[in-house]
């Protein structure tokens, strides 16, 4: 008999009750060091008491009205990303992937409107957009695509970091460029300054557009409010969920006035994007987020977390290969499977995400102590060894 739910995950077994800052609590009373924040959602961690504020003064008044009247809280939220940012306008989703889906639309209306045949999107290898039709087509991965073809067309993957193939590619008929400055489901890959330069100028040359996905990286994770401002570049759109509601589902597509021109009324909609329960918890996340001293913590911890783990690289060079990433958006890439790392790292209490390329993610809260860091990396310490030694997770 078919379960209730649809068996599309992978799931553990654990179930949370409640959480409090960088910890779960499973049903059990098993607290968990949680280092994977709901893939980079809960950046503020658990039931933080600024967005649990807002998130219950909101619900007292109005929940939902559409987007057929103006939406004070989405108006408030939009004009704080507009005046932190490169962007001049901003529309409001519920996830990523959403974001993802009116790029795209975005792009192809804004050439169609030229009256200006240019038919292809380049995207890299290793890249994850969101699993809609539209997004799995511009990441191309075969483990997001295969059995749901035909696929959407337009979109060409590069290899990640082969500039000649890029400069092969890139030509009058590209529409777009769509890169993640910081790769995350593709195991933490941070992109060089120079190439994310580099790609500006190529659009630039070429009169493509842009487009950034901080979907994962930005919202101060890397210890700036977006990854690519460490690289003194700006794109023509950006994409960004995740973090933004530090937990309440929500999304944005942020936008030059130049690239946006084209979504005129009647283009784009939706029903629940940027309602009042998402903005007024959007807008408590910002409150934090949007602080220079705030992010300034934010690298000094991912600093130290960065010589945590390499210090376990050095102990247990049988399970572990390298560092890599910026901030608190961290991976180590493995020997052994990554995912027997992270069922050791459970069996210890401590929540980690698997990626790509066999990473071990983490991405704990952007609230962590110190404490807490040296914590995960004793617990991540007991577990390699566990591995090294055949146990199960």
């Amino acid at each position: 008999m078919i379960p209730p739910l649809m068996p599309t995950y992978n799931r553990s077994k654990l179930a949370f009750d409640r959480g409090e800052g960088c910890w779960l609590i499973a049903e059990d009373g098993a607290r968990y060091l949680d280092f994977a924040a709901g893939i980079g959602v809960n950046a503020l961690g658990h039931a933080h008491p600024g967005l649990v504020a807002a998130l219950s003064e909101q619900a007292g008044r109005v929940w939902h009205t559409s987007n057929l009247y103006r939406i004070p809280q989405q108006e408030r939220l939009g004009a704080r990303l507009v005046d932190a940012t490169f962007a001049d306008t901003v529309f409001f989703t519920n996830s990523g992937t959403e974001a993802a889906e009116l790029a795209i639309k975005m792009v192809r209306k804004y050439w169609a409107d030229r009256d200006e045949e240019r038919p292809v999107t380049l995207s890299f290898a290793g890249a994850f957009h969101g699993r809609s039709t539209g997004a799995i087509a511009m990441a191309g991965t075969e483990k997001l695509t295969a059995g749901f073809g035909p696929l959407m067309p337009g979109f060409t993957q590069l290899p990640f970091g082969d500039h000649d193939a890029l400069e092969a590619a890139a030509d009058a008929r590209v529409a777009a460029i769509v890169v993640e400055p910081v790769q995350g489901e593709g195991g933490i890959r941070p992109l060089p300054t120079p190439c994310l330069r580099g790609l500006r100028a190529l659009c630039d040359r070429i009169g493509a557009l842009l487009i950034f996905d901080e979907i994962q990286c930005g919202m101060g994770r890397t210890g700036r409010l977006f990854a690519h401002e460490s690289a003194d570049v700006a794109p023509d759109i950006m994409l960004v969920a995740k973090g933004i509601g530090g937990g309440f589902p929500l999304g944005a597509v942020l936008a030059t006035e130049a690239a946006a021109a084209p979504m005129v009324v009647g283009t784009h909609g939706s029903t629940y994007g940027g309602n009042p329960l998402a903005c007024a918890v959007g807008n408590a996340a910002m409150d934090v987020l949007g602080d220079p001293d705030f992010l300034d913590a934010v690298g000094r911890k991912g600093g130290l977390l960065r010589q945590r783990l390499e210090g376990l690289v050095a102990t247990h060079p049988d399970v572990f290969e390298s560092v890599r990433g910026i901030g608190l958006m961290l991976g180590v890439k493995c020997r052994v499977p990554n995912r027997d790392v992270v069922a050791a790292a459970q069996a210890e209490g401590l929540l980690t995400a698997p990626g790509a390329d066999n990473v071990v993610r983490l991405l704990p809260p952007l609230i962590v102590a110190e404490e807490e860091i040296a914590e995960a990396a004793a617990r991540l310490d007991r577990a390699a060894t566990a591995v090294a030694r055949g146990a199960p997770g």
